[in-house]
Parts: C-alpha cells; structure tokens; sequence
C-alpha cells in the first residue's frame, strides 16, 4: 500500500503536467491563429510575412491556391481585403510540431474595392519552427 500512494501520485503528475503542456501549445497555436487573423485585416506586409512560412500553400474556397509571394501581395495590395474576420467554432489540435486549426470565418470583405460578405470553413496547418508556430497551409471551403 505504501508503493502504491507514490507511484499513483506520480502517475497523477505526469497526467497533469502533459495536459497543461498540451493547453500551453493549444494557446501558443490560437496567438498565431489570432496574429494571422488580424495581419490578413490590416494587409501589413512583414505582419504577414512573419506570420507564414516560405512554402506556404494558401488555398481559397474557389480551388485557387497561392504561394506565400502571391497571398502577401494579394493582402497588400487590396485585391485581397478583408475588413472584418469573424472566427466560431475554432478547434486545435497539437501533435507534436503540427497544429490543425479548424473555424468557421465570417467575414466582410472589400475585395478590388466591392464589397461582400463570405462564411466559410476553413482549415489551418501550423508548423512549430524555433519556437514559433507558422502559417504552412490554408484550404477554405464555402458553408453551405
């Protein structure tokens, strides 16, 4: 009985520990997500290029899908002009160096200077490099 008391206790700490690991990255993952979120608003060419790695494969609900040059020109030159972002139902899940970020986008655009609303699903791979989660793949696809 006398082992049992330390090795449950021990097994209880390790449980805890991983679990507040796993909630730390999930938060580091939903800052990233929420930098993101606010670069592709204000169209801030380095907020962006920080935010995304060099092999970026951004794709939209329409089947385009674009490099990391092309998604930081489309944002900084307004062609690509989100005025509002919205995000529901977010979900992160962390295994190891790869977060899968899963949300429902609202949003009020202004895209070459018209107006319009899109609601999507959208889905977000962040890969953890040197301590920092990155942007390495978006897919967006229309709600129905």
């Amino acid at each position: 009985m006398k082992k049992i008391i330390p090795l449950t206790a021990a097994l209880l700490l390790i449980v805890v520990v991983n679990l507040s690991a796993q909630t730390r990255c999930e938060k580091a993952v939903a800052k990233s997500a929420e930098s993101l979120r606010l670069a592709m608003i204000s169209g801030n060419k380095n907020d962006l290029d920080n935010i995304v790695l060099d092999d970026l494969s951004y794709g939209h609900s329409g089947g385009l899908v674009e490099t990391k040059a092309a998604f930081i020109d489309k944002f900084a030159t307004g062609k690509s002009d989100f005025v509002t972002i919205n995000i529901k139902e977010q979900t992160i899940d962390v295994n190891k160096k790869t977060a899968i970020v899963r949300q429902v986008l609202s949003a009020d655009t202004n895209d070459n200077n018209k107006p319009a609303t899109v609601n999507l699903k959208v889905m977000l791979v962040f890969v953890k490099v040197k301590g920092d989660w990155k942007l390495l793949a978006r897919q967006a696809v229309k709600l129905a």
